[in-house]
């Protein structure tokens, strides 16, 4: 899959995670929303839940890099098929053990492994420090995420960690 990303550039450069993946060709940035594919966008306001089944809508993947104080919903008025990431706890050095406080490398690998892209999570994830410590923290989850049929069996199963 082609990773791509709207790129706000209002986080720390030095801890930028897109930056980080552009530099290493593993994602293009983007500066406007024009300029950016259309694809599956990764939006945490989005109304349905990534599942397998979002693997139809074609080869790109698309987030929006920018801080969390500023992702508001209106920030997301990029073309494309919007989907919310499910429950799974990040394991950056900024955010380590916070839920849905993921960066865009650990959002793309969640997104690649739930679309049975994992190979592709692996090699992203591989070029920082705490990469595989995030596919150790959300091993159950994430397998079961990827093993579901559409967006509402995702939603379920999100559900019971939230219960726990």
């Amino acid at each position: 899959m082609d990773l791509h990303v709207r790129y706000e550039g209002d986080d720390d450069p030095d801890k930028c995670t897109a930056r980080k993946l552009a530099r290493f060709d593993l994602a293009e940035l983007h500066r406007s929303d024009r300029a950016t594919p259309y694809g599956v966008v990764l939006n945490p306001h989005a109304e349905r839940a990534l599942s397998p089944a979002d693997r139809e809508a074609g080869e790109t993947l698309v987030a929006l890099d920018c801080s969390w104080e500023s992702a508001g919903e209106a920030r997301f008025s990029l073309p494309g098929e919007h989907r919310a990431l499910p429950y799974l706890v990040a394991a950056n050095p900024v955010n380590f053990g916070r839920p849905m406080q993921l960066t865009t490398v650990e959002a793309f690998a969640a997104a690649l492994c739930i679309l049975g892209e994992r190979d592709h999570a692996e090699r992203v994830l591989a070029k920082f420090t705490w990469g595989e410590t995030f596919l150790e923290l959300n091993e159950e989850p994430l397998r079961r995420y990827a093993e579901c049929g559409d967006s509402s069996e995702v939603v379920a199963i999100q559900q019971e960690y939230l219960d726990r």
